[in-house]
């Protein structure tokens, strides 16, 4: 599988830098949950990808990535410098940042808890592996969303602002075309 980072490091770093660029400290709950909808929310924009290697699994609190978490016990180690990112994944991260960013850690945990996906591990117990694609599944669902779970990809992702020939400013977005189910 490809994946748009190299490594779970350099999405925690960008998070943990736009956090201070924002002049806010971000706890690892409230970053580990932003990691999660990170990486469950660039596989239902972008189709059978993952934003990042990485495995989600039941903490007391919420999801979390048990070897960012272990690293990061103890803060930021400074002798890592991160990979460099594509424009495409720093604009698909801001606009995580821009939709859940403001929320605290509390009350992210809150929300991301209530989701099936976080559910269902949890009743399995404390260390459950929450499957990729069980994510998929869920965040994908339109349904989902009308019953007060996650807000749908489109709530999500905020288009990307270009300029046309002329020096307008337009919207543009990935092309998705419509799947037609082949006939037999």
């Amino acid at each position: 599988m490809k994946y748009a980072v190299k490594s779970s490091l350099d999405v925690a770093f960008w998070f943990s830098d736009k956090a201070l660029n924002d002049r806010e400290y971000i706890q690892p709950q409230k970053l580990h949950r932003l990691m999660y909808l990170a990486q469950a929310y660039y596989s239902v924009a972008y189709p059978g990808r993952k934003l990042m290697p990485a495995v989600f699994v039941t903490d007391e609190f919420g999801p979390i990535e048990p070897t960012l978490f272990h690293l990061l016990a103890y803060g930021r180690p400074h002798l890592i410098e991160p990979n460099p990112m594509q424009e495409t994944v720093r604009h698909f991260l801001d606009s995580v940042w821009r939709r859940f960013g403001a929320s605290s850690a509390d009350t992210l945990s809150q929300k991301v808890r209530a989701h099936g996906p976080v559910v269902e591990a949890m009743t399995k117990g404390v260390g459950e592996e929450i499957p990729f694609e069980v994510m998929l599944a869920y965040y994908s669902d339109e349904a989902a969303a009308k019953l007060g779970g996650a807000p749908p990809v489109d709530q999500v992702l905020r288009p990307r602002v270009m300029r046309s020939q002329s020096g307008r400013p337009v919207s543009v977005s990935v092309w998705k075309p419509k799947v037609t189910p082949k006939a037999e």
